[in-house]
C-alpha cells in the first residue's frame, strides 16, 4: 500500500480546509515525522455496518475487539466490533441521549462517552457519560453516571477529550475555535450538579476531531481530519502540561471522514476508523509501533 491519496482523500483534503461554517482551518506546518510508528498502516478490515463512527476504544473485557459509537441521529448504543471488522453485538445505554456523541475513552475499567458536539455552538450544557466496560452477558448498561458541564465562557463545539488515568481529570479539546482550546474538568467532579471546567491551554491548530493516549500514558495523539500530532508525556506532567510540549507529525493515510482514534491495549500501535462520508467503504487501519 503506497501513501498516495486517492480521489476521495484529495476531496477530503480540500474540504477539510473549511469547517461546515466555512471558517478557515488552522493547521501548522507539520514537523518531521516521528519515527516510532510505521509510515504505512495495515488495513485490518472493511467495516460494513458502522457508518458514522465518531469514537472508538480498544476493549479490555473482549481482547481483540473495539467499542465504537456513532454520532447524532443514531441510537443510544455501542457496537462491539472485532479487529476483523465484524460486529459482534450492540449494547444499549439506558437513560442516555445521543444529541451528538463525538468521542469515547476507556480509562481504567470505565468507558467515558462524550456528548459534546455542538456545530452551531448554541447549547448551554454538555454531558459525559461514565460507566464500567460492559461484561460479556450485558446487552443493556443501566449503571451510568452523568457528568454535566458548562464552559466558563461561551458554548463550544468539541469532538475530542482525554482522561488522566492517575488523577481522573478530564481534558476537553474544542474544534471550531480559531485555535483549539483545552479545558480541564478536575476530579472529583459532581454527578448531580453542573460542573465548570477551567481553560488550561490552547493548541496551535484547530479542527480537532479525536484524541488518544497510550496505555502507559507516555504518548498522546491529537487527530484532525488531515493530520495526527504526536506529543510525548513525562511521568511528572499532567495531560495539560504535555500538550504544551513540542509535537511531531505522524504519517497518516487520509480517510473519507476520519474522526476516531485509539491506542491498542498492548501498546503496539493505534487504530483509526472513519465515518463513511463520501467514501465507498469504511476501513479500520492499524499503525504499528516500530
Amino acid at each position: 500500500m503506497k501513501m498516495i491519496p486517492d480521489l476521495i482523500s484529495l476531496l477530503v483534503l480540500a474540504s477539510a480546509c473549511f469547517t461546515c461554517d466555512n471558517e478557515p482551518v488552522v493547521e501548522p506546518t507539520p514537523p518531521l515525522p516521528a519515527s516510532q510508528f510505521e509510515a504505512e498502516p495495515v488495513r485490518k478490515a472493511v467495516v460494513p455496518m458502522v457508518l458514522e463512527t465518531s469514537g472508538i476504544a480498544d476493549s479490555k473485557t473482549y481482547p481483540g475487539h473495539l467499542w465504537a459509537q456513532e454520532d447524532s441521529g443514531n441510537p443510544t448504543q455501542l457496537y462491539l466490533m472485532g479487529h476483523d471488522g465484524s460486529v459482534k453485538k450492540k449494547v444499549f445505554l439506558k437513560g442516555t441521549v445521543n444529541r451528538d456523541w463525538e468521542d469515547m475513552i476507556l480509562s481504567g475499567n470505565d468507558l467515558y462517552l462524550a456528548d459534546f458536539g455542538d456545530n452551531n455552538q448554541v447549547y448551554g450544557t454538555y454531558t459525559i457519560y461514565q460507566f464500567p466496560e460492559p461484561a460479556a452477558a450485558v446487552d443493556t448498561v443501566e449503571n451510568i453516571k452523568t457528568i454535566s458541564f458548562k464552559y466558563p465562557d461561551t458554548p463550544h463545539d468539541a469532538e475530542a477529550f482525554l482522561v488522566d488515568a492517575t488523577s481522573s481529570d478530564i481534558y476537553i479539546i474544542t474544534k471550531r475555535d480559531d485555535v483549539a482550546k483545552i479545558y480541564r474538568l478536575a476530579h472529583p467532579y459532581s454527578y448531580t450538579s453542573i460542573n465548570t471546567p477551567t481553560l488550561v491551554g490552547t493548541l496551535p491548530y484547530n479542527n480537532v476531531v479525536s484524541a488518544a493516549q497510550s496505555p502507559d500514558g507516555k504518548d498522546i495523539i491529537i487527530k484532525t481530519y488531515t493530520n495526527l500530532y504526536h506529543y510525548s508525556r513525562s511521568e511528572t506532567q499532567s495531560i495539560g502540561e504535555a500538550l504544551n510540549n513540542s509535537f511531531t507529525s505522524l504519517p497518516y493515510l487520509l480517510e473519507p471522514q476520519g474522526e476516531a482514534i485509539t491506542f491498542a491495549n498492548d501498546n503496539k500501535g493505534f487504530f483509526t476508523l472513519s465515518e463513511k462520508g463520501i467514501g465507498t467503504m469504511v476501513n479500520l487501519y492499524f499503525y504499528k509501533r516500530k
